[in-house]
């Protein structure tokens, strides 16, 4: 059975930190793509980041580059993303996924596997 867990989110203020996590099982975590995505009310998904398993590459939406950053730990079936310099628009639910043959790796289309989410708030 595959699981997918996100921990981390909270309450910042404007310019703060969080880093969050996603633990992983049911599956082969180091063969897939590892990706986060959130989705704030009223508003469509969008892809944040992901990582592929191999060389670790990483992609990012243009609206986070330079301030987060993710990275995996495949010895345990594990996700980050620190997100630094946190800004009110980046409050939104934010859910992990996993992906496998993922050709665009910021589309949650072709994503197989999700996490429940986890809430992220930045307040001003």
């Amino acid at each position: 059975q595959v699981q997918i867990v996100e921990s981390g989110g909270g309450s910042v203020q404007a310019g703060g930190a969080l880093r969050l996590s996603c633990v992983a099982s049911g599956y082969s975590f180091d063969t897939a793509y590892m990706g986060w995505f959130r989705q704030a009310p009223g508003k469509e998904r969008e892809g944040v980041a992901s990582i592929y398993h191999r060389f670790s590459g990483t992609y990012y939406a243009d609206s986070v580059q330079g301030r987060f950053t993710i990275s995996r730990d495949n010895a345990k079936n594990t996700v980050y993303l620190q997100m630094n310099s946190l800004k009110p628009e980046d409050t939104a639910m934010y859910y992990c996924a996993a992906g496998f043959n993922v050709r665009l790796p910021l589309n949650g289309g072709e994503y197989m596997y999700w996490g429940q989410g986890t809430q992220v708030t930045v307040s001003s």
